[in-house]
């Protein structure tokens, strides 16, 4: 018996090991799924960048699909994703909120003034506890919120020109909200 029991472990490991390579051959092994996709969005209401005694939320924002982005100007991968918020996915046709997370306000506007602003509105959550509200991994993050408040689409980390037309745009024409 103590001769068999070093070929059991060594046979549950090389099933263990097989079915990690079957399932990471078959998934794609970065993506995290959002629990809150299909959930009604948290409740918020947050200042507004450059008029914090302004709040807005998901009251306002209700009654029309919204993209909520998560960005921050010490995110470099905001920088990379930033010219399709200001060409092709302003285009889309649906309202863009920008979510400014645990940002000065200064290097906000100043992020803004040097590569375009492409939002409806800005948001800011100074110390990210709506960002948790959301289950915020870090910026970028993107949310697809529908006219009922519900998130349909999210998205973490920067999109591509590829993930645009493969993901958020079918998602988007889903709802009826494109032109």
């Amino acid at each position: 018996m103590s001769r068999v029991l070093p070929l059991i472990a060594f046979a549950l490991l090389v099933v263990l090991f097989a079915f990690g390579i079957y399932w990471s051959a078959h998934h794609d092994t970065r993506e995290v799924r959002s629990p809150l996709v299909g959930k009604p969005a948290p409740v918020y209401a947050l200042p507004l960048l450059g008029d914090p005694e302004r709040r807005v939320g998901s009251a306002e924002l209700a009654g029309k699909p919204y993209l909520l982005n998560v960005f921050a100007s010490w995110c470099q991968a905001c920088r990379v994703e930033h010219p399709l918020f200001m060409g092709e996915i302003r285009r889309l046709g649906v309202p863009l909120i920008g979510f400014n997370y645990k940002d000065e306000t200064a290097d906000a506007e100043r992020w803004l003034a040097q590569f375009g602003d492409p939002y409806d509105q800005i948001l800011v959550d100074y110390d990210g506890r709506v960002a948790i509200d959301f289950g915020v991994y870090g910026a970028p993050e993107t949310f697809l919120i529908d006219a009922n408040g519900v998130i349909r689409y999210k998205r973490i980390g920067p999109f591509t020109p590829e993930s645009v037309q493969s993901e958020l745009k079918p998602a988007i024409d889903a709802l009826g909200a494109a032109p």
